[in-house]
């Protein structure tokens, strides 16, 4: 690897030395804050460096956010059929100028740097020569503190091993704890305020459920794996992430995803400060639909005690009207019978007239 990584080796510890010439003249050769600073530095001359990258990292997202729905009918439409899925993917991603990739390059092309900067770290701690850096300043690097915690010193350290770097286990423990918890609650805020945001409402997505879960996972990596950092590279860790999640922040304040929390609230900015003129026609239907919405009633709301009232003057209001009902059914009968009472006797008394034989 050293072979591979060689040149970067080189670039990094180059680097490091020119901004810790820089940062000597207030601090000092020997200040931890000279050489931790140096770090920082180095972050943002890659982070700037990697700034084209990330435009086209923030437009294959939006690309990819948009493609959804239709990849989901595609997996639909071929689940059976795992080539032709496949294939029609790829004719998505070409008519739609997509990269799926995109979105990691800013992550792919600063690996490099950060495997070369541990790797750098790593042979500082073990007093040897690396790149640029030889003699007085691989012993004043290696033995540079931030907070009592010496750069090239971990977490993960014995006690034996921060003593050679003239420091105190507790120490290193306390600082290293402190900057995990930092750089995990830094990835937190950064991938939350991309989901709270800036993602397009209108359309559910698994793409949304991915970034949920890949918001609870990434700080759980960071400090899974932070324990084995030097503290020079959570220094590392933790500036870019602070750095993305400002760079996030103004994306999202000047460019943010159509359809997302914080695009309605730019939009809403720009037109109250009359930049944005809208159709008379749909300014018209928002008053409408709104006053709409204010003159509607709710129900109010009952208690218990009131339900139950309610409930039980039901049956009897049902009883006092079925009453005279019952009544007029009685008295019709009644009638009735006395009619046809009436009929019988009628037609009893009634005598038959004679034949005429008969009065003859």
């Amino acid at each position: 690897m050293d072979s591979i990584l060689g040149p970067l080796y080189t670039a990094v510890s180059w680097i490091i030395v020119q901004f810790h010439k820089l940062y000597s003249i207030p601090f000092g050769e020997a200040s931890g804050w000279s050489w931790g600073l140096s770090i920082m530095s180095l972050v943002i001359v890659i982070r700037i460096a990697l700034i084209p990258l990330f435009v086209k990292q923030i437009k294959s997202t939006r690309n990819m956010q948009a493609l959804q729905p239709k990849m989901k009918a595609i997996q639909e439409r071929y689940k059976s059929d795992r080539q032709r899925q496949s294939e029609e993917m790829m004719k998505l991603y070409k008519e739609t100028g997509t990269n799926p990739l995109s979105s990691c390059l800013p992550i792919l092309a600063q690996s490099p740097f950060f495997i070369a900067l541990y790797q750098v770290l790593n042979k500082i701690a073990n007093d040897q020569n690396v790149g640029v850096m030889k003699g007085d300043l691989v012993e004043q690097a290696r033995t540079a503190k931030i907070f009592g915690a010496p750069i090239a010193a971990s977490f993960m350290d014995t006690a034996a091993e921060v003593r050679d770097l003239a420091a105190n286990l507790t120490d290193v423990r306390v600082v290293t704890v402190i900057m995990i918890l930092l750089m995990s609650a830094s990835q937190f805020f950064t991938q939350r305020q991309l989901m709270t945001k800036n993602v397009d409402l209108t359309v559910k997505t698994p793409f949304m459920q991915q970034q949920k879960m890949l918001m609870y996972i990434f700080p759980v990596m960071f400090a899974v794996f932070g324990i084995n950092f030097p503290v020079g590279v959570l220094v590392y860790w933790l500036t870019t992430n602070v750095w993305t999640l400002g760079q996030q922040m103004y994306v999202i304040k000047r460019n943010p995803t159509p359809g997302s929390i914080a695009f309605q609230q730019r939009q809403d900015k720009l037109r109250a400060k009359g930049k944005i003129k809208e159709d008379p026609a749909e300014v018209e239907a928002k008053r409408a639909v709104e006053e709409a919405r204010a003159n509607r009633t709710q129900p109010k709301r009952q208690s218990k005690s009131q339900r139950s009232s309610a409930g039980a003057q039901q049956p009897a209001m049902k009883k006092t009207a079925g009453a005279p009902k019952a009544a007029g059914g009685q008295g019709g009968g009644d009638q009735k019978s006395a009619a046809g009472g009436r009929k019988p006797q009628q037609a009893h008394g009634k005598k038959k007239p004679q034949s005429a034989k008969s009065k003859k």
